[in-house]
């Protein structure tokens, strides 16, 4: 079962800590049990045959609760209601690590005056980084870089990537914004960042850390912007492991590598991950404000009411640490430090219902609303070239 409590003074944040240390399960949201805070909302998973001995535990405490999904199996099982009916790729489907792969071949191959394919590291069980930089050759262009499936279960980050690609290749040459966007800054596409993690959310594999019997490092905690300080974790069995130094992850420094030989050009950088319907910016890791809030709190604002205009799909924005909770050692923090003054993260759906587990009937409300963002921020940072 997935419950939601709201905890409402520091009593009960120490029974939800309690509840952490004793109960098996995990967190959803947020990441680790130590960035709980009265007042906050708390997504967390209990194993079946413990959820009564929880439920008389919160009513005892007087903490309020509910059941977000009353069985997470049959929930997962019904993630795949996609009415796609092909073996192959489908962008209306979720697609394993083999058939992105494959896809980010045959879309390159495909249109090869608009996207190019390149490998820019491989993760630790030595999987390629496929990158795609999606727009029209032409002298002096600036470029914008997103990256998607930095977390295991974000299923549906990685088929925004895969989506964004399809509209700029079917779309690129009839007039509108895409067009525009297209002909005059460079796409640089990472459609998954941490291969093992997505892949072990589909057959069970991950890397090994020294010295510990825990596995995998926080992907979102190992830049260094703040790194291994608040909201992270030193020991490799917490969810907010920081890793043993920053960019000690291949896929971390891999990342980092191509931003920094490509400072020049970069101008904005977007991570995109779930869930909450959030759209964040610096900082995560101080509650200091960046020197353009303002500017960065507009784009904010107004990139949210695009999301908002198919479905109605309500975003919070605002700085990170204000907004949601400090965590250090973010990819967001670190492209904004150094340089990238358009630096954004985007949590899509859901506010959870569903959380990980979005239903794939999902997938093209979640992607068409959140392009409208995408190409909103694009815009104006074609708009505002520095």
């Amino acid at each position: 079962k997935v419950f939601r409590v709201i905890p409402q003074n520091d009593e009960q944040v120490e029974i939800i800590n309690f509840l952490a240390r004793n109960i098996q399960g995990g967190g959803w949201q947020p990441d680790s049990v130590t960035l709980v805070r009265p007042k906050m909302q708390v997504d967390f998973r209990v194993e079946v045959d413990k959820s009564f001995e929880v439920e008389d535990l919160l009513k005892e405490s007087g903490i309020q609760y509910r059941v977000l999904i009353d069985n997470l199996q049959a929930a997962l099982d019904a993630q795949f209601d996609s009415k796609a009916r092909t073996a192959g790729h489908s962008y209306e489907k979720y697609n394993n690590w083999e058939t992105i792969a494959a896809w980010t071949a045959d879309i390159a191959a495909q249109n090869p005056d608009l996207v190019f394919r390149s490998v820019i590291g491989e993760t630790y069980e030595g999987r390629p980084m496929y990158l795609l930089k999606v727009g029209k050759t032409g002298p002096n262009k600036k470029a914008i870089f997103m990256d998607c499936g930095f977390h295991a279960r974000e299923w549906i980050s990685p088929a925004f990537c895969q989506w964004f690609v399809k509209e700029a290749v079917e779309t690129y040459g009839r007039g509108g914004v895409m067009t525009t966007l297209l002909n005059s800054l460079d796409f640089y596409v990472l459609p998954v960042v941490k291969g093992g993690g997505y892949v072990y959310t589909w057959t069970k594999t991950r890397s090994k850390n020294s010295g510990s019997l825990c596995i995998g490092t926080g992907g979102g905690r190992n830049f260094n912007a703040g790194w291994g300080s608040v909201g992270s974790s030193k020991n490799p069995c917490d969810s907010t492991y920081c890793g043993s130094a920053p960019e000690s992850e291949k896929e971390t420094k891999a990342l980092a590598d191509f931003i920094r030989e490509h400072l020049s050009t970069i101008k904005a950088y977007l991570t995109i991950h779930s869930y909450s319907q959030l759209l964040l910016f610096p900082y995560s890791y101080t509650y200091d404000l960046p020197s353009n809030y303002k500017e960065l709190n507009s784009i904010a604002e107004a990139a949210s009411k695009q999301l908002a205009g198919g479905d109605k799909t309500k975003y919070t924005y605002g700085p990170a640490a204000k907004t949601i909770y400090p965590a250090a050692g973010g990819s967001d923090d670190w492209a904004y430090d150094q340089g990238i003054k358009y630096s954004f993260t985007f949590e899509l759906r859901d506010t959870g219902k569903y959380g990980f587990i979005l239903p794939e009937s999902q997938i093209k409300p979640t992607c068409e609303e959140t392009l409208l963002a995408v190409k909103y921020i694009a815009n104006y940072v074609l708009e505002h070239l520095y």
